[in-house]
């Protein structure tokens, strides 16, 4: 199958450090079709051979693993091309269309890795120059939009020039092989379904934490915050696979419409209940791995005083026969103890204890980042006396090692389903919608809340009020228990 796949933002940084080294390894892999060209569009003058010089340079600073010699970067570069467009000239576009032209390719995909400003005029322009025929289609990277109505106003300008089958909204993490696996554990395995509800889970909890700070991003991260960047996209499309019923096909749109079930189905917020179930926070200075590391204020690019909440904890419910009364916990954070995406399955403890000492619920792991796994937390006996304590153990997959050989990368897996139409990984905009419109009340509340985020030192695991947060259910993070 041949395959364009044009780049708009073709030199910024997501390009050259996701994207691009995720075309090489499903290059090297085999995985990536023959017969397809790589286009990156910017707004400079390179000629191909110029930019070819660029990722060449930027190829060195990937990890070594996955950084090519020079014969397979020799060969893999003879796939990538460049175009200078100015993005709001038709002109431009009309020269790209040619381009397109030249050979017309099984498929074309218009990848949008530019601020989402620019989204509606690059759907316009590609609409007007009639580069949107049902070969094309367009991905659309985070963060789309910064509240409801942005998003709607995006996605507005999609649907004007592309059926909603043509539109791909990427979400990195529905790529990671852990993130694939919710859907084989839970649907594939009969294991665990009839357990997975109200009468045996006590509580979830989903952990995406992150040991570095900001870094260069001030500007952009003050304008997101924790909320918008992790947890309106990442941490509710892990909880809606967590929590959906059983789709009736492995079909995009049957899985999508039980995602967005979930989705209308969480508890909204009020004022009240965001003061008392919400919890922000931003980091100070403090000390991560050892090394001693500023404060969110004093780092590149962040406006003095800023309000911006780099920590989020929230618990929520599931209104629905399934969920009724079990808390979900979500959080996330910048500059936490240690880099580590996770979810907690709890269950309840045993109706009625027969063995001494120490009630111990069972526990699933769900592993993400860095590992990738599962871990089963049971209750054994050594078999040294009758009537013993019984002691804790670990059933612990490591899919790294029971798959040494198969595993692909997140933005390697997305971009392989986005030339070949697969749409299971990709997040429709109803879903989409729903989620900024559940957010959108505790933004409301932040916005008239004049004492902002608490204060963490860098290096813990956030504000001593997200422990209390979990605590008043008589529960606790996985790293208390």
């Amino acid at each position: 199958m041949s395959f364009d796949l044009v780049f708009f933002g073709g030199t910024g940084d997501l390009t050259w450090r996701k994207l691009l080294p995720a075309l090489f390894q499903a290059w090297r892999h085999h995985k990536l079709p023959a017969g397809g060209r790589i286009l990156a569009v910017a707004r400079d003058e390179r000629s191909d051979d110029e930019y070819r010089a660029f990722v060449r340079e930027r190829f060195a600073t990937v990890d070594s693993s996955k950084r090519p010699n020079e014969a397979e970067f020799d060969e893999f570069a003879q796939l990538l091309h460049y175009r200078r467009m100015d993005l709001s000239r038709a002109d431009d576009y009309a020269g790209l269309k040619s381009w397109l032209a030249e050979r017309a390719a099984d498929t074309a995909v218009m990848y949008l890795a530019t601020a989402p400003h620019l989204f509606p005029v690059i759907c316009e322009q590609l609409g007007a120059a009639g580069i949107a025929g049902p070969n094309v289609r367009i991905v659309l990277e985070k963060p789309l939009g910064h509240d409801l109505a942005s998003a709607q106003e995006i996605n507005r300008a999609v649907r004007s020039v592309f059926d909603e089958r043509q539109a791909l909204r990427i979400d990195h993490y529905l790529g990671k092989p852990a993130v694939q696996n919710l859907m084989a554990l839970r649907f594939g395995n009969a294991l665990f379904e009839p357990l997975w509800r109200r009468e045996w889970i006590a509580n979830i909890q989903i952990t995406l934490a992150e040991s570095l700070g900001v870094g260069t991003r001030g500007d952009y991260y003050d304008r997101s915050g924790a909320l918008r960047d992790m947890i309106q996209n990442h941490a509710l499309q892990l909880l809606t696979m967590i929590a959906m019923e059983p789709p009736s096909s492995s079909d995009a749109d049957a899985i999508r419409d039980e995602k967005l079930k979930v989705l209308r189905s969480l508890k909204p917020f009020t004022p009240e209940t965001v003061a008392s179930d919400v919890v922000r926070g931003q980091y100070r200075a403090g000390s991560v791995e050892g090394q001693a590391v500023p404060a969110y204020l004093d780092e590149v690019k962040v406006p003095a005083g800023s309000r911006c909440e780099t920590f989020v904890a929230l618990r929520t419910e599931i209104r629905n026969w399934r969920w009724a009364g079990v808390p979900f916990y979500l959080r996330t954070g910048k500059r936490l103890a240690e880099q580590d995406s996770h979810i907690v399955v709890n269950f309840r403890e045993v109706p009625h204890p027969i063995f001494p000492g120490t009630r111990r619920a069972n526990r699933l792991v769900i592993k993400l980042q860095p590992e990738d796994g599962l871990e089963l937390h049971l209750l054994a006996a050594k078999g040294g006396s009758i009537n013993e304590v019984l002691s804790p153990v670990s059933l612990d997959l490591d899919f790294d090692e029971a798959f040494p050989s198969e595993r692909v990368g997140a933005y390697e897996r997305l971009l392989l389903d986005a030339i070949a139409g697969r749409l299971n990984l990709f997040v429709r905009s109803d879903e989409q919608e729903q989620a900024w419109r559940w957010v959108e009340p505790v933004l409301d509340a932040w916005a008239s809340d004049p004492t902002g985020p608490r204060p963490y030192a860098a290096g813990g695991w956030g504000p001593a009020a997200a422990s209390a947060l979990v605590a008043r259910d008589g529960c606790a993070w996985s790293e208390e228990q």
